[in-house]
């Protein structure tokens, strides 16, 4: 499979490197705010400029040394002081792996120390950069970018990526760049391929757990909860096929979760739930299962996507005989609205029984595709009517003629029946776990549609 160019958004924090990126994907991907830090892992998505394709890669700043009372000296977000050395190793790694670099720089505060040293670590470098001088959104500011040709960098492009001025003749730059690499004998396979998302609590080894599948140190890993802020997206290949990973940021209880970026945070982790096929719902041994716990699991319900329970950090735990035992009674009575799911003991600390995750994941997609065929599934609808007479209200009762799923990923079975308005919750469920005593779909939701045979509004 072709791997699409890639071009890295590098320079000092706060100068409007994930606004830009932003504008580049064409969708309000990576948080924004006015604190310089808020960007702390590498994210990336696929843009595209006059029919070429390539891969826009976001980064924490290079944070350096500033001297005291410099023009750029402002406070880092909260806590991402924590991580400097953290954020500038991702950058210098996705400078490492880009093809074309895009160094951001501010038109206000001009040429800075901290932009003079990052010019000096890509002029290090053998990749071609671009300078793009962001905020430059008035005549003065268009004019004074010249000052910023000293970084030694080549041609500097004025533009401000909140309005979209000089971005044209910018991304003119870069494909040219991007044109001179060599062209790839393969296409790149557009296939569909099984996308998990990596969903929790805050500080419960998501980021761990994605860098022992990934083999390497892809995102930023911390014991502080809160650490990673963007859904990230990262693809292995697993047994000769691709599988997208994507991680999330901790979702809080809705009371506790602050306006501004981690509420931006949480939304984007709802939104990698819905475009992802697999959930894996991390839980902490340590900390036992909690309401929110139960609140995520049933989103991804909602949202019709299977799951997954990983129970972390189970080494940290003293264990005897009945602790599994015991654990997976909590588990079955606290997620009884979850259609069986796999749960995995794991420690994404020390590896234990990692290599289980992306096959149970796999597994559970496959199912998720299966499909009934109609003579097996009116098979199984006659004996569970044989077993249990459908229910009967104001002396009519509830027939069924005929079953028959029309749709995969998730599974949907429609039954045509004499009316609707005779099924009743319970007798749904007694038909779904019938259906399921053959055919689990594990940690699958099962939708059922009932119809009345002469075409009318079902259910």
């Amino acid at each position: 499979m072709a791997r699409r160019p890639m071009v890295a958004l590098v320079g000092r924090p706060n100068v409007g490197k994930s606004t830009l990126f932003n504008r580049l994907v064409g969708e309000r991907m990576a948080v924004i705010d006015d604190i310089p830090g808020t960007t702390r892992d590498r994210i990336q998505a696929e843009a595209e400029w006059l029919t070429n394709v390539f891969v826009v890669v976001d980064t924490g700043g290079i944070e350096v040394y500033q001297p005291k009372g410099a023009r750029d000296e402002s406070p880092l977000a909260e806590g991402s002081a924590d991580f400097i050395p953290q954020i500038r190793a991702q950058a210098l790694l996705a400078v490492e792996e880009a093809d074309v670099v895009i160094m951001v720089v501010d038109a206000v505060t001009g040429v800075t120390s901290a932009d003079e040293e990052v010019a000096e670590i890509l002029r290090r470098g053998s990749k071609p950069v671009i300078v793009a001088a962001n905020k430059a959104d008035n005549m003065d500011r268009f004019n004074d970018v010249v000052e910023f040709y000293a970084l030694g960098l080549g041609e500097v492009f004025p533009i401000s990526a909140i309005h979209g001025l000089g971005i044209g003749d910018m991304l003119d730059a870069v494909v040219a760049e991007l044109r001179k690499l060599p062209v790839s004998m393969e296409e790149e396979d557009e296939s569909d391929h099984l996308r998990v998302a990596i969903v929790g609590r805050p500080n419960v080894g998501k980021s761990s757990l994605l860098n022992k599948l990934l083999g390497e140190e892809r995102v930023i890993v911390s014991p502080v909860a809160g650490t990673t802020r963007d859904a990230i997206d990262e693809q292995v290949i697993w047994h000769g096929k691709p599988v997208t990973l994507i991680d999330t940021a901790g979702i809080r209880k809705r009371g506790k979760i602050e306006a501004g970026v981690e509420k931006y945070s949480v939304v984007r982790s709802m939104k990698a739930i819905e475009r992802s096929d697999v959930v894996l719902l991390m839980l902490d041994a340590t900390t036992g299962i909690t309401e929110q716990d139960q609140h995520i699991a049933g989103y991804v319900m909602e949202a019709g996507r299977s799951i997954v329970l990983i129970v972390n950090k189970w080494d940290a735990i003293e264990k005897d005989s009945y602790t599994h035992t015991e654990f997976m009674k909590r588990i079955r009575e606290k997620f009884d609205f979850l259609p069986d799911p796999p749960v995995i003991f794991i420690s994404a600390l020390t590896g234990q029984r990692i290599h289980e995750v992306l096959q149970t994941a796999h597994d559970v997609w496959e199912n998720r595709h299966f499909r009934i065929s109609t003579g097996e599934l009116n098979r199984l609808l006659r004996e569970a009517l044989a077993q249990h007479a459908p229910p009967v209200r104001g002396g009519k009762r509830l027939k069924i003629y005929f079953g028959a799923q029309v749709a995969v990923d998730p599974p949907v079975l429609l039954f045509h029946v004499n009316d609707v308005r005779l099924v009743h919750f319970t007798f749904k469920r007694y038909l779904e776990n019938r259906i399921r005593e053959a055919y689990p779909f594990p940690g699958t939701p099962l939708r059922m549609s009932f119809r009345p045979r002469d075409g009318g509004l079902g259910t």
